[in-house]
């Protein structure tokens, strides 16, 4: 098929209150503001420090043209990616974003330089992040937000798990006053020339975003900032009509699902005197969302009853997630030290259902709606940080920091109804709402486990032009015991305009909990074949059977090398990188068995392995994946500013990006009579095509008084 598609936005009101916080300059206030991320030195700002950093204001975020975070971040940082799965069992609700091609599990999130909890949701259909369990993005509204600094190089050694590809930190909005609302309301246009024939005109996906912040004051030199957004979004459907039904239509859905989206966050601080400051923020996230399952024919004997949907019937997924976030810290100075205690809580609750579906076996008189069950994930973390200027002889200071992080975090899976899993008295016929298949009492999983790590990070400069650091770290899990990464960075300038920059590193990530503990029954299609397939934990025992061993965690390479130029309002910096991860931790391919098999073939020893758990296929977490990534980041910019026409900002950034697997897992010995691969072509091509290798975007932002515009065009390579 061949698209043709249009989105179109509209800010249909937008106003300002008077009084902005001194502490936030004018937008057409040039400032400079130093970087926090990647670097726990004072006084480095984007262009002066080890490693690359993009840093998106709350300005940048608003001139992207839309409302989505993790898709104003993809347009604005080269190398993130940001793709919209369809019919994938909440993936298309939860979407998880890239980082350099890696996992979505890879890069770790910050919120005011504190980590993030993941969601409770695991990827575990046919879309890039498969296997993953990633933080939801979309969860913060950008309205919240100051600034987002991104780091695009390995930092396992500065913050921990999870920062194998870089880190994404979100500063809050810190205001005593002023204030900000917005109305923003678009849609898509799309033509499509159908593979059947005939061209399908389409104006779908209207979305509308309410969002607001307030700045107030808290006891007279303190800061209480309020944010809140609602957004709205109708389905995209881009499926072709249907050949197998009479008359032809379109009887399926692909595409971005329905969603209604609300969201609060409050920010606050307070200075306590003798250079203390108190700090804290909570946020609140609901969403209701629906997508598409795969449709069921009427002669679909097995799957559909005549007597209730008697011309087939498309099940529809509801995922309802609510989220919540809470901070609490205190910074200040003691014994010439910089020091920061906070504590930082973080639970997601996903909730599925079924709708216009039934459960085939329970015959005519099946409900057409069920409650699927749900997820929870939750975690707790307590850091302290320190960090000092000591003099050891060089020409400036050595940055000192070290300090600990505590964490626990806890995974549940809660059942379903009953009729949204159980076998009714028609046993011919398949079990469990159609589309997504409750999840059972045998499914129950409450588990937890603590985590501790310390680290120690110098940094200073060793000549006028010579800068350098180092980190060390280790963490210690409850579940698999310990792990150290370390990372050296270094920065030559040969003159105030040209600087050359770069890091080794190692780095890790713990395997999820929910990776290791998922468990639930599905309907998969394999071959046009409906099977019920479990996935089951690696050290089940069907697991086990298989060639599952515990989970290990991932462990990687970082090599970067990259150059810094500026020259009056230009600005140009190429970061090259390698990142080879080991011990991958992926979803195996799914082992189908079958009842009419014959005795002793692989089909058969599956299905007499499967059939008490009331399943045909299976498929578990493995490590054993080995890949290897190369690219460059290229971002250039230039500024134009004329009295009378206004100011001109011009940005180029773009990213190559080479990926490849370099091992796949070997099957260990299985009850099954013939071997098997348990990481197959489609998996391999899914990491190495799933992303475009190559991405370009071209904007210009043009500003004057009160006036502004965007124009903004990506151009992405084949996937």
């Amino acid at each position: 098929m061949h698209y043709r598609s249009l989105l179109f936005a509209a800010a249909s009101a937008a106003s300002l209150w008077a009084g902005v916080a001194a502490a936030q300059p004018a937008a057409d206030t040039e400032v400079e503001e130093f970087v926090v991320t990647g670097t726990r030195a004072v006084g480095r700002t984007r262009l002066e420090t080890l490693a690359p950093v993009d840093v998106i204001t709350t300005g940048t975020l608003q001139q992207r043209g839309t409302t989505e975070l993790a898709t104003a971040l993809a347009t604005t940082v080269p190398s993130i990616n940001f793709p919209r799965p369809s019919n994938t069992d909440g993936t298309d609700t939860i979407r998880p974003a890239t980082l350099r091609g890696q996992g979505p599990d890879q890069t770790l999130v910050l919120v005011n330089g504190t980590r993030r909890h993941a969601t409770a949701l695991v990827n575990t259909n046919g879309s890039v992040g498969r296997g993953s369990a990633a933080v939801d993005l979309n969860a913060i509204p950008s309205t919240a937000i100051e600034r987002i600094e991104v780091l695009r190089d390995g930092a396992s050694a500065q913050y921990g798990s999870d920062a194998i590809a870089g880190v994404i930190n979100m500063r809050l909005r810190e205001a005593s006053s002023g204030g900000g609302l917005s109305v923003t309301t678009g849609g898509y246009v799309t033509s499509f020339d159908g593979f059947y024939g005939g061209t399908r005109d389409l104006t779908d996906g209207q979305t509308t975003t309410v969002s607001g912040w307030q700045g107030l004051n808290l006891l007279g030199d303190g800061f209480l900032t309020l944010s809140a957004e609602y957004r709205t979004r109708e389905n995209t459907n881009r499926s072709d009509v249907d050949p197998r039904v009479t008359p032809v239509r379109v009887t399926s859905r692909f595409g971005d699902g329905d969603a209604d989206d609300l969201t609060f966050y409050a920010n606050a601080g307070k200075p306590l005197g003798d250079n203390w400051n108190l700090y804290g923020w909570y946020g609140y996230e609901h969403r209701d969302a629906s997508s598409a399952a795969t449709y069921r024919l009427p002669t679909d004997a097995t799957q559909n009853i005549l007597a209730v949907y008697p011309n087939g019937y498309l099940p529809l997924i509801t995922t309802d997630t609510e989220d919540n976030s809470a901070g609490v810290g205190i910074k200040g100075e003691w014994a010439g030290f910089n020091v920061d205690l906070n504590l930082v809580y973080g639970k997601n609750d996903i909730d599925f259902g079924v709708q216009h579906t039934l459960n085939p076996s329970l015959g005519p008189t099946s409900p057409t709606s069920f409650q699927a069950g749900g997820l929870t994930y939750d975690q707790a973390v307590f850091g302290a940080d320190f960090s000092r200027e000591v003099e050891v002889g060089l020409v400036k200071p050595l940055n000192v920091a070290f300090g600990l992080e505590a964490r626990r975090e806890n995974y549940k899976i809660n059942p379903g109804e009953p009729g949204s899993y159980i076998r009714g008295p028609f046993t011919t016929l398949a079990l469990g709402s159609r589309g997504f298949t409750g999840f059972t009492p045998s499914n129950i999983v409450d588990v937890d486990r603590d985590a501790v790590g310390v680290y120690l990070d110098l940094e200073g400069n060793l000549t006028e032009k010579l800068s350098a650091s180092a980190a060390v770290r280790y963490e210690d899990y409850s579940d698999f015991g310990g792990n150290t990464t370390g990372k050296l960075s270094a920065r030559y300038d040969f003159t105030p305009e040209f600087a050359i920059r770069g890091s080794v590193s190692t780095g890790f990530r713990a395997p999820a909990l929910q990776q290791q503990y998922y468990t639930a029954t599905s309907i998969l299609y394999i071959n046009g074949v409906p099977f019920e397939t479990g996935t089951y934990p690696s050290v089940s025992p069907v697991g086990r059977a298989l060639g599952g061993k515990p989970l290990e965690p991932e462990t990687s390479d970082n090599y970067a090398l990259g150059f810094v130029f500026r020259k009056g309002a230009f600005e140009l910096t190429v970061d090259a990188y390698q990142i080879k991860v080991q011990d991958r931790i992926v979803l195996s391919e799914t082992l189908t068995g079958s009842a009419t098999a014959a005795p002793g073939t692989n089909a058969r020893v599956i299905y007499d392995l499967l059939s008490p758990y009331g399943a045909s296929a299976a498929r578990f977490f493995i490590n054993g994946v080995d890949t290897d990534t190369k690219g460059v980041d290229i971002v250039a910019h230039y500024k134009i500013v004329d009295e009378q026409a206004g100011t001109f900002d011009l940005t180029a950034a773009g990213n190559v990006n080479d990926f490849s697997v370099t091992r796949s897992p070997t099957t260990s010995a299985t009850i099954l009579p013939t071997p098997v691969s348990l990481f197959a072509r489609q998996a391999t091509l899914r990491f190495e095509d799933g992303a475009p290798k190559h991405k370009l975007t071209l904007q210009g932002d043009w500003k004057r008084q009160n006036w502004g515009a965007t124009l903004r065009s990506t151009f992405y390579g084949d996937v």
